[in-house]
């Protein structure tokens, strides 16, 4: 039995290394040399251009390396700063909006492939900086947004390593293949270089190779922005914009959902008195209107005398006045003034007052052809809001309730196709995607850039010390000390952050 056992593991472990497999506990990878001639076919093509292009990628990468150092002190001390205040700022101005989630593709050598799994461990936890736009899986990220999100980390891991092999390629080092993993459940990828022919090379050709990740990285980031700014340009010929707000999807639990609601295919154009033209204007529109006070609607005097109806006035708990019966579905207890009392109130059927009827703060808004008129204003709950929406041809949507509640449960599109048969799901397929991958991809340009242990800034500052200070600091042991103190300050700063966006996190 257990020669059997023997010969079955022996036999198992030979078909994993026949197909490049390697499986460990929460880990399972992936390498093959197939696609080694097409690494060597661009890494040879057009040298000078490749010269140039990775010449500028290694500038950017040393910028982005003290960028990276910067931008990482300056989030530390404003979280320090919100943990001190009483009253903290909105979570979404910080400084790094971080969106890392596990972007763990550092440049892996045969020497030391396990090394992309240490930033999976500082990256995973950094995440939780991120503000509350931000997507975390199992955190805030819905179901439906999973498919862009391990898309645009294995996209931009790839594209990461695929800069750092054309780049080895383009400075003579051996490549050995190329690879992708899976870390409990995220994904990521590799390439594996020759470790003794990159240790061969000039520092400047070293930098060039690993400036290449990030590089590409923001590139790629630039790309999926340029997209993004001109997608509707390119997609004219097939949607036209700035007509309005396209609803796509309506969840079950909206309060917008219902026979007197929105619908799929419906295009919003206004909400109160605000012009809708596209989901910017939605978004702002909802901003402002939770912002501000509640806005009233002029009504004439003889017709709030008709509409209204003796009721009982009382004070809810948090101090406003309710007069309309607690079972009531259509009316609503409006307050108003006139030139003897300013706290008047009277329980109205609230679509027969808004719907013909000028949206108004004070009664001086109300004169009009000398028709005395009053400025009714809903009485409702702190935050709370009555919301006229507008999507014609259809009657328009009366929503009570916190502006956000509708923000977060209604989906809309700027792009409205020219024709029945086009999706409209496509643009926003398009303009989610792209989001996705400037995000991903900028956040891992500029954490990968870090000097810290195991990312690619490690490597990048270790090739620079030996560019720039082998003539100032001519023993090799100090300027490894050198780099040994500034990786180890970056590493702390990097943890420091992680940290402190743990604990913020866990606090609030």
């Amino acid at each position: 039995v257990l020669q059997s056992s023997n010969s079955l593991k022996a036999s198992y472990e030979d078909w994993l290394v026949t197909y490049g497999l390697s499986v460990s506990p929460f880990h399972l990878r992936w390498q093959t040399a197939l696609f080694n001639r097409q690494f060597y076919n661009w890494g040879r093509w057009k040298p000078r251009f490749l010269y140039l292009w990775f010449s500028i990628g290694m500038v950017f990468g040393i910028l982005a390396m003290f960028g990276s150092v910067i931008l990482l002190g300056k989030t530390l001390l404003q979280t320090l700063t919100q943990m001190l205040t009483e009253a903290p700022k909105a979570q979404n101005d910080r400084m790094l909006q971080v969106v890392v989630s596990l972007l763990s593709s550092s440049l892996c050598l045969r020497a030391n492939v396990s090394f992309a799994f240490v930033p999976l461990v500082f990256l995973l936890c950094f995440v939780l900086l991120s503000c509350p736009h931000q997507q975390v899986p199992g955190v805030n990220l819905p179901v439906s947004q999973l498919t862009y999100f391990f898309s645009a980390i294995l996209i931009s891991g790839v594209i990461h390593e695929v800069g750092h092999g054309v780049a080895a390629i383009r400075e003579q080092v051996r490549f050995n293949g190329f690879g992708i993993f899976i870390f409990i459940v995220y994904p990521g990828a590799f390439v594996d270089l020759f470790t003794t022919h990159l240790q061969l090379i000039s520092p400047v050709q070293q930098l060039r190779i690993f400036c290449a990740g990030v590089w590409h990285n923001f590139v790629l980031g630039v790309a999926s922005f340029m997209v993004l700014f001109l997608l509707p340009a390119i997609l004219f010929p097939f949607y036209y914009t700035g007509v309005g707000a396209l609803v796509t999807e309506v969840t079950e639990d909206s309060p917008a959902y219902g026979p007197r609601g929105l619908f799929v295919g419906d295009l919003v154009t206004n909400l109160q008195d605000c012009p809708v033209y596209n989901v910017e204007d939605w978004n702002s529109c909802l901003g402002d209107i939770s912002e501000k006070s509640q806005v009233g609607y002029c009504v004439s005097a003889a017709t709030l005398q008709q509409l209204s109806f003796p009721a009982r006035v009382y004070r809810r708990l948090d101090g406003t006045v309710e007069c309309c019966s607690n079972n009531s579905l259509t009316d609503i207890c409006f307050t108003y003034s006139n030139k003897l009392d300013s706290h008047l109130y009277a329980c109205l059927p609230a679509r027969k007052v808004i719907e013909a009827s000028k949206v108004c703060r004070t009664n001086m808004d109300c004169h009009k052809d000398f028709v005395p008129s009053f400025c009714v204003t809903p009485s409702l709950e702190n935050q709370t809001r009555l919301i006229r929406v507008k999507h014609p041809p259809h009657i328009d949507m009366l929503y009570v309730g916190h502006p956000m509640h509708l923000q977060y449960t209604v989906s809309l599109s700027s792009f409205v196709p020219r024709q029945n048969f086009l999706s409209i799901d496509l643009p926003v397929v398009i303009e989610t995607f792209c989001k996705y991958l400037i995000s991903l991809s900028g956040a891992l340009a500029v954490i990968n850039a870090v000097p810290c242990f195991a990312l690619d800034g490690q490597w990048i500052l270790n090739s620079f010390l030996e560019a720039t200070l082998s003539s100032l600091i001519v023993e090799k042991h100090n300027r490894e000390l050198l780099g040994f103190l500034i990786l180890l300050a970056g590493s702390a700063l990097l943890a420091a952050n992680v940290a402190l966006g743990l604990w913020m996190v866990t606090a609030r």
